[in-house]
């Protein structure tokens, strides 16, 4: 398993991890298999989408901004309610195939953390089984 770092500046942001988590396939010199990217927080998750248009990512946290407000009034008193449900929504795992030892991923497609509750210091974690 490797673990890395990811610091974010906003509260909302989604950051592109992909060349880490592929670095990650590379070094367990795996060339077939399963890559399983994990986020250990509750207000944080992990997504694949298209990483070629900016718009997208504002899209997406425009979109999850609607689903779950900032300033609904939420029972939870840490004010991060809306972080704890779109955390939900997104998810904390993803799964790539790996094939001779790269991330099979399509033609626009990046894997994102997606920052809820920032800006914090994170971690990821991969798993690279073949």
């Amino acid at each position: 398993m490797k673990t890395f770092n990811v610091q974010t500046k906003q509260r909302v942001q989604l950051i592109d991890i992909t060349p880490r988590v592929a670095e990650a396939v590379r070094e367990a010199g795996i060339a077939s298999g399963i890559c399983v990217v994990y986020c250990p927080h509750t207000t944080a998750a992990v997504t694949i989408n298209e990483n070629a248009d900016p718009d997208v990512v504002h899209d997406l946290v425009a979109g999850l901004g609607r689903m779950a407000p900032e300033s609904l009034s939420y029972a939870h008193t840490e004010g991060n309610s809306d972080a704890h449900i779109k955390s939900s929504l997104v998810g904390c795992s993803q799964l790539v195939i790996v094939e001779g030892g790269a991330l099979v991923l399509g033609t626009w497609q990046g894997i994102y953390f997606c920052e809820f509750d920032g800006p914090r210091q994170r971690r990821v974690h991969v798993q690279v089984l073949g």
